[in-house]
């Protein structure tokens, strides 16, 4: 029998609309419950995509006895962290003051007014190594709130105090004046010279931090920062979190090498990678980052596109219940789909082993040479690379007879605002028509299905059912991609349109005391805290998106008020970006655009971004 999840349109509820846990959705239902049986509150916070989220669905969430442990002592409510970035961001912040770390599933316990008391991530279905099994848990949450309530009470105000501490905190300042080059300090002292990218194991791809690279080789006239982002994008495009044959990027390298990834795709670090790789493309000129640009663009269109036009959030980790099932060979595999000749050269071309590389199988990935492997084979390079791409088509083809892996079809305006982003710039730089298309037809859909009377956005989609306040992100994000596509065909109504959003924008969502942008729109609902996200994660930080967004309406425009609003945005951070430069990577990237220093890369000699900034005006006259 469904639970209360049956009737929402995120995929990750859905997953669980048939537990035998009694889910609420986060609502009014859910936390009246709560109040009116003075019972705690279970919040458990994933997504669908989510390797460890499927494995603790599956050991405890699907499990009677303790779905009867939780059904009895809580009120459980389910929420999917990308539906809701407000909630994962709060509760987040609990956790990780709680247990020095954080990840998904996220699991929380609250009092009936919403503060977190205790939680943790993942929690194995039994007692394992000394560490608490999930029923032992839910029964000394259970008997503390039964005979101690007063400590889990104050354990709650503590940390809700804390979070509160944290969202409110004054910032204000100046930017340091070596600010830029202190980060590039930080960045080389972190930057792995053998692999490429930042730190050990595991390793995110930090597509901001690499473009920054970028600027700071230009802004220097140096090589040095320039060729470690070149050398961290050849390593991933190299390694297995890369899809060699379908193309894109998975999450994170469980290793330093780029080998084994987390096999999930999402629509966002894809749409943040691309910049990066057209980037380094037009400053180096290597054509294999022009191909990788492309390739990841090539999936975003094959793969990710709704019927609508907009853009799916993610591909699953895992495949009938094995993690990277989808992705990975056996040498019988490949010599099955391509016969032991060609099968022999694509085995000694993408790394694989009669052992395997990852439990026994092999993930794809390109650790030598291409001149190299062709040494070793005895082929001359141009041969064997031909003989490459038939293998990687037979390949794919023979890919595509497994069962592929689950898809979150939700549209997510502010991902969807990162693709736009990615598609119109890769057009600008390939020359793809294909990609302004499908740019402008996300737009398009975005702006005629997820918009609510009064103008202002929804946050999500599915299914024809737009739903929930939108964020900072959705609005900075798609005002972002929007002026991409203005640059892209000089389509007057992109201007119209971001000119609209960005005056929804400020109305909303600024801070008036502080400065800076709220995450959530002044008439949300009220929660623990107003959440105000100040640095980068996965995602950069919509306050700094929108810092660039106000600078580039003032170039468009000539409305000085913009740049001085983009101005009063950075100062209202400066203090964070000045203890911690690292952390605010876009943040550093408006700043070279403000202050004229490698602000940004023109694409190509035909298209005339000159001519963007001379039209804009007069758009703008017409629309007031």
């Amino acid at each position: 029998m469904a639970n209360r999840l049956a009737h929402e349109t995120s995929p990750y509820l859905l997953q669980h609309a048939e537990n035998p846990v009694d889910w609420y959705p986060w609502g009014e239902e859910a936390l009246e419950r709560a109040r009116e049986l003075d019972r705690p509150i279970f919040l458990s916070i994933g997504y669908s995509a989510c390797h460890w989220c499927h494995v603790m669905e599956r050991e405890s969430f699907e499990n009677p006895a303790i779905a009867d442990s939780l059904n009895r002592w809580f009120v459980n409510v389910k929420v999917d962290r990308e539906e809701r970035p407000d909630l994962d961001e709060i509760y987040m912040r609990a956790v990780q003051t709680l247990t020095g770390q954080g990840g998904w599933p996220m699991s929380v316990f609250l009092t009936p007014e919403l503060e977190p008391f205790f939680g943790g991530t993942y929690f194995p279905p039994e007692d394992r190594h000394g560490r608490r099994g999930f029923p032992s848990l839910l029964r000394w949450v259970h008997e503390l709130w039964s005979s101690d309530r007063e400590r889990a009470v104050r354990q709650g105000q503590s940390l809700a105090k804390e979070i509160r501490r944290g969202h409110e905190s004054q910032l204000g300042g100046e930017l340091d004046p070596d600010l830029l080059d202190r980060s590039l300090e930080a960045l080389a002292k972190q930057f792995d010279p053998v692999w490429g990218g930042f730190g050990q194991a595991p390793k995110f791809p930090h597509a901001l931090d690499l473009r920054l690279l970028l600027r700071h080789g230009v802004r220097r006239g140096e090589r040095g920062p320039i060729e470690m982002a070149s050398l961290s994008l050849d390593r991933m495009a190299q390694g297995g979190i890369y899809d060699h044959l379908g193309g894109g990027f998975a999450r994170y390298s469980t290793d330093e090498k780029w080998l084994v990834p987390h096999f999930e795709k999402m629509l966002y670090d894809n749409a943040l990678l691309v910049p990066a790789y057209l980037e380094s493309y037009l400053l180096g000129s290597k054509p294999a980052h022009a191909r990788v640009a492309r390739e990841t663009c090539d999936w975003m269109l094959a793969q990710m596109q709704t019927p609508e036009g907009g853009f799916a959030s993610s591909l699953d980790a895992d495949t009938e219940g094995v993690e990277g099932r989808f992705y990975v060979w056996s040498g019988e595999e490949i010599d099955q789909a391509l016969g032991p000749d060609r099968g022999r050269l694509a085995k000694a071309w993408f790394g694989v082993r009669p052992e395997g590389n990852f439990e026994g199988a092999n993930v794809l990935w390109r650790p030598e040479p291409p001149q190299d492997v062709a040494d070793a084979l005895g082929i001359d390079l141009a041969s064997l690379e031909a003989e490459m791409e038939t293998a990687r088509a037979a390949l794919e083809e023979a890919r595509r007879k497994r069962t592929a892996p689950g898809k979150d079809d939700k549209v997510l305006v502010s991902w969807n605002g990162l693709a736009i982003a990615a598609l119109a710039q890769a057009y600008q730089v390939l020359g793809e028509a294909r990609y302004l298309e499908a740019a402008s037809r996300a737009a398009r859909a975005i702006l005629a299905s997820m918009r609510q009377p009064d103008g202002r956005l929804f946050a999500t989609a599915r299914g024809g059912r737009a739903h929930l306040n939108a964020y900072l992100d959705d609005y900075a994000f798609l005002i972002q991609g929007l002026l991409d596509l203005y640059e892209s065909d000089f389509d007057p109504s992109w201007i119209r349109e971001a000119l609209e959003l960005n005056e929804i924008l400020r109305e909303r969502f600024v801070d008036e005391e502080r400065g800076g942008y709220y995450t959530t729109s002044r008439d949300h609902e009220t929660l623990l805290t107003r959440p105000k996200s100040l640095h980068d994660g996965a995602l950069p930080a919509g306050m700094g998106v929108q810092v660039q967004n106000l600078l580039r309406l003032a170039e468009f425009t000539g409305e000085t008020e913009y740049a001085a609003r983009a101005e009063h945005t950075v100062r209202s951070v400066a203090r964070l970006a000045n203890q911690h430069p690292i952390a605010v990577g876009q943040l550093l990237l408006d700043w070279c655009r403000a202050s004229g220093r490698a602000a940004h890369f023109d694409a190509s000699p035909s298209i005339p971004f000159a001519t963007a900034r001379a039209v804009a005006p007069e758009v703008v006259a017409a629309y007031d």
